[in-house]
Order: C-alpha cells, then structure tokens, then sequence
C-alpha cells in the first residue's frame, strides 16, 4: 500500500477530486470537492490535507483533514473527513494507515487533538479516539464527536 498526500503530490488533485467525490459528493456537493481540494496545495497552511490510499495504480481509500467537517463544534479543530476503504479491501486495517497520516500531518501541523463526527460506535476507538460529545449539523442531525490526542 502506498499512502500519497495530494498537498505533497499535486499532481494528484485530479484523480483525487474524482475519487472523493465519487465516494462522498452528492449532485449539489461535487463543486465541494472541487473547490476544497484544488485551493489545499499551500505549503504554508498545514490545511486541509487530503490523502489517497493506493494499492499500485488502483485508490482504494480516501481522507482528509479539514478545519470543520460541518458541525456545530467550531471550536474544535482540526477533524478527519472522508475515512473510505473500498468494500473488498476491508478488514484489513488499511483504515488505520489513513489515520497514522493524518495524525502525523495534524502533529506537525502544530495541533494537539485531532477530532472526528460519526456515527459509527466500535471502529475509531481501535485507534486511539474516545467518545467527546453530541456536534449539529446545518441540515438537521447530529453526530457523535471522537477526540484523540496526539
């Protein structure tokens, strides 16, 4: 597996603008996408950072990690977004290899926390993040809010 950072790879800002939004993207969201990933190539800002998982020339995972991931907690910041493996390819902690990154990128980056809203009960907590608190999102709903320092 092979881990690309798409600010360190700029290369990259194409295929990885299809992959998220392929996964993530609504029709009203695509611009989303779009916009956030091809105004992230700053070396001078540590976000948002986007990566690629890559199993050869095939992605088989996605994340990112932005300043809100549309939740109420702006306080908080920085959050992982995005967290994607391919069907065939889970179960195999390649999620953690995402996470690692983005945890090292946030650390350098000059932040203690890194957060994170979900649904999901029993995978974050294998790697490091414990339950925070409720976040509200702009279109009705709410999350749970994991925190793990780094």
């Amino acid at each position: 597996m092979k881990m690309i950072s798409v600010n360190e790879n700029p290369e990259f800002v194409n295929k990885a603008i299809k992959y998220f939004q392929s996964k993530w993207a609504s029709e009203e969201s695509m611009m989303l996408y779009e916009d956030c990933i091809t105004h992230s190539i700053d070396p001078s800002n540590p976000l948002p950072q986007w990566y690629l998982l890559m199993d050869g020339n095939k992605i088989i995972g996605c994340a990112g990690v932005i300043t809100n991931d549309f939740i109420s907690r702006m306080d908080l910041y920085p959050w992982l977004c995005a967290l994607y493996i391919e069907e065939e390819y889970r179960g195999n902690a390649y999620g953690s290899i995402l996470l690692e990154k983005a945890k090292k990128d946030a650390k350098n980056g000059g932040f203690n926390n890194l957060y994170l809203c979900t649904d999901h009960i029993g995978y974050y907590e294998k790697y490091g993040f414990e339950y925070f608190g409720v976040g509200y999102h702009p279109w009705g709903e709410n999350s749970r809010i994991y925190k793990t320092i780094i």
